[in-house]
């Protein structure tokens, strides 16, 4: 069966909003229209991907993974088309992917002032599956944090943080000024063997409600930080590692070892 990629960008709005409407408001469709379409879809597949009711949209199983195949193969074909365009226009461009709470603008500010005529973009590397913008192709070299499939890549270590605990604010611990792991036993804790999530913002989600608490990077913890949330830090926890990354089957040009130099020098010093 071929898949439909009007009809996938239609279902990945919806599983992006958890909403009809706000996903028909984004596609400047009628929420009618996009009902019907995601109807037919559901058909095509001969699977339920969403749950409806009055007030939400829930994905299932199968939605679930349809939505992280969508994210891919979505990102996949823009980028393709974008290389189109650049080809035509004889346009040069550096796409860096980056592990959610990691800040690669001062790498790539340095870049662009060596080099201001190359186009510059970033793509998010979802934390569960971090390689992939470089292995389909959407980033050329990516900041990211360990752990991750890095077969086929060429990893440069730039540094470590440390990992705190997330938690609810009203949790009985949210109250101290740091924990170890033996604070931690008994605790149920959300990790995505646990409990698969699509999204760094779902798993925030669940443990301000209550689900669970989930050890995450400092740089996560500072860049989502929210109110109903406490980070604790974790004193005998392991740190994460953070590095760039380059697929190893794809030729490195020079514009691509120049921003690897820079980007070294430029997120050691951070």
């Amino acid at each position: 069966m071929d898949l439909d990629l009007r009809k996938l960008r239609y279902f990945a709005a919806v599983a992006e909003h958890r909403h009809f409407g706000r996903a028909a408001e984004q596609l400047f469709i009628a929420q009618p229209v996009l009902s019907r379409q995601i109807k037919a879809f559901e058909e095509e597949l001969e699977c339920a991907l969403l749950v409806r009711t009055t007030r939400s949209v829930e994905l299932t199983a199968a939605g679930k993974q349809l939505h992280e195949e969508a994210q891919r193969i979505l990102g996949t074909v823009a980028a393709a088309v974008r290389r189109v365009h650049d080809a035509e226009r004889g346009a040069q461009r550096l796409v860096v992917a980056f592990s959610p709470g990691l800040r690669v603008s001062a790498a790539i500010r340095a870049f662009t002032s060596r080099y201001p005529d190359v186009e510059t973009d970033v793509v998010p590397a979802h934390w569960w599956q971090a390689d992939a913008p470089l292995r389909d192709g959407r980033a050329q070299v990516a900041y990211l944090r360990q752990p991750f499939d890095a077969s086929g890549l060429r990893t440069i270590p730039i540094g470590h943080e440390p990992r705190v605990a997330c938690m609810p604010a009203t949790h009985p611990l949210a109250r101290r000024e740091k924990l170890t792991s033996a604070d931690l036993d008994g605790e149920k804790m959300i990790t995505a063997t646990t409990r698969p999530m699509s999204s760094i913002e779902e798993k925030f989600e669940l443990i301000a409600t209550g689900h669970g608490i989930a050890l995450i990077s400092m740089s996560a913890a500072r860049s989502y930080s929210r109110p109903d949330l406490v980070h604790l830090p974790v004193t005998d926890a392991p740190g994460a590692e953070t590095c760039l990354a380059v697929a190893t089957d794809r030729r490195e040009n020079q514009l691509l070892r120049d921003f690897l130099e820079i980007a070294t020098a430029t997120l050691r010093r951070a």
